[in-house]
């Protein structure tokens, strides 16, 4: 089978994902809600780090749980943390330096952190090209999903770590993986500051390279965050519960069984077994089973807002979250 990145896209970009039938977990019973209870969640890209969702999905996790949840793919985390302003989504499972869009007033809160050091963030540059060490990324043009991004921060944070500060790659924010891609072979861009998932996939096509990842560049970190609407909230604290309970129930799962969630990531992203496989080693260990906030993580995640000029001085994180829907420990 033949697998490209046109197919990936399109198949994780799919509203209903044509997976296998995955077995369900065997598990005590859970706080069911009365009826099947509409969530709609939001994610940034198509990728490995947001595979819970589906798992939660496949496996009935959430359905045992008193809900139907849909999931929508949007183009970078500006345009997801739109959708949760307007309405369009209750939940958006997103990246840490999204806390951003809380700190200048978005009307929503994060309500669990799904996992840590960034390993699932890469620079892709061309496969052919000129590009082989990271020190010849210094000046050159590299894209980010949208402007107030977890890519736009890990591009910052790479010119900090090297010591060509914040502004030592020039970053242009593209959009959709789809562009970037057809931007980095037309050689408008120099490289692409993308997840592992899309990343690695370039290297198994053929037409990019993994120059490096950014599991080394901070020390920590919460890579994922889940945020709902205030609205949500308010109306529906029990459903939030509920999913919540869901994604530790699914991180769970996926920890204890890799054959499963590897057949899972291989069909539901449309990548080869051996590729959903690389990642699944490679992302489990940062994944936050408790799904709760570190205080070292917050304050590097409020650093962030303020060397990407989001913010004057560091926020109250604790204003910005809350824990009160978590599963108990």
């Amino acid at each position: 089978m033949a697998f490209s990145i046109r197919r990936f896209l399109a198949c994780a970009l799919g509203m209903g994902l044509a997976a296998a039938p995955v077995a369900a977990p065997v598990a005590a019973p859970v706080a069911q809600l009365a009826a099947q209870e509409p969530v709609r969640v939001g994610i940034p890209q198509p990728a490995f780090s947001f595979l819970a969702l589906d798992v939660g999905m496949q496996t009935g996790i959430f359905a045992r749980r008193g809900l139907s949840v849909e999931k929508l793919v949007f183009a970078g985390s500006a345009k997801l943390h739109q959708a949760l302003a307007a309405g369009s989504i209750d939940v958006a499972f997103g990246a840490g330096p999204e806390f951003g869009f809380l700190a200048k007033g978005a009307s929503e809160r994060a309500v669990a952190a799904t996992a840590n050091l960034p390993a699932d963030l890469a620079v892709t540059v061309l496969a052919d090209g000129p590009i082989h060490d990271v020190a010849e990324l210094k000046g050159r043009r590299v894209s980010v999903s949208t402007r107030g991004s977890l890519t736009e921060w890990a591009g910052q944070q790479l010119g900090r770590a090297e010591g060509w500060g914040p502004d030592g790659l020039v970053l242009l924010p593209l959009g959709a993986f789809a562009g970037q891609i057809a931007a980095l072979k037309t050689h408008q861009i120099d490289a692409i500051i993308t997840s592992a998932s899309i990343a690695r996939r370039t290297e198994e096509e053929g037409s990019g390279r993994v120059l490096m990842t950014f599991e080394h560049v901070v020390d920590d970190f919460h890579i994922n965050v889940v945020f709902a609407a205030n609205d949500f909230i308010a109306a529906h604290p029990e459903a939030l519960r509920a999913y919540l309970g869901g994604m530790s129930e699914a991180l769970a799962y996926e920890r204890a069984h890799r054959p499963e969630t590897v057949a899972l990531a291989s069909q539901a992203l449309d990548m080869s077994p051996a590729l959903a496989g690389t990642l699944y080693d490679t992302l489990m260990p940062q994944a936050n089973d408790s799904l709760r906030f570190r205080p070292r993580a917050l304050e590097v995640l409020a650093q962030a807002m303020v060397d990407m000029g989001e913010v004057e001085q560091k926020p109250d994180m604790q204003s910005l979250l809350t824990e009160a829907y978590l599963p108990t420990p």
